[in-house]
């Protein structure tokens, strides 16, 4: 197999794999053993959300629930409705 990783990762993870007193080879051989055993990664990958998109559309909600109970709701027609909607997911 064969992994392409930037020189210097691959300087530091040789580094570490040698103060382990593994080679780069058995450190990944572990890795996938560890893998297909638990059936999962054995770290958490997750990304943030983009500028909290649900934060941003529950303000809104919020915003729009707080005119309705004033009686000021805004006319807006149901492609109007839809086009934020629309708006609110792509996070404009």
């Amino acid at each position: 197999m064969t992994v392409r990783m930037d020189t210097d990762l691959k300087m530091q993870f040789d580094a570490l794999c040698d103060e382990f007193g593994m080679s780069t080879n058995t450190a990944f051989n572990i890795f996938a053993r560890a893998v297909v055993r638990n059936r999962k990664i054995p770290f958490v990958i997750e990304a943030p959300l983009k500028e909290d998109a649900m934060e941003k559309g529950k303000t809104a909600f919020d915003e729009i629930r707080a005119m309705a109970m004033k009686g000021e709701v805004p006319n807006l027609t149901l492609d109007e409705i839809n086009e934020e909607i629309r708006l609110a997911r792509e996070g404009k």
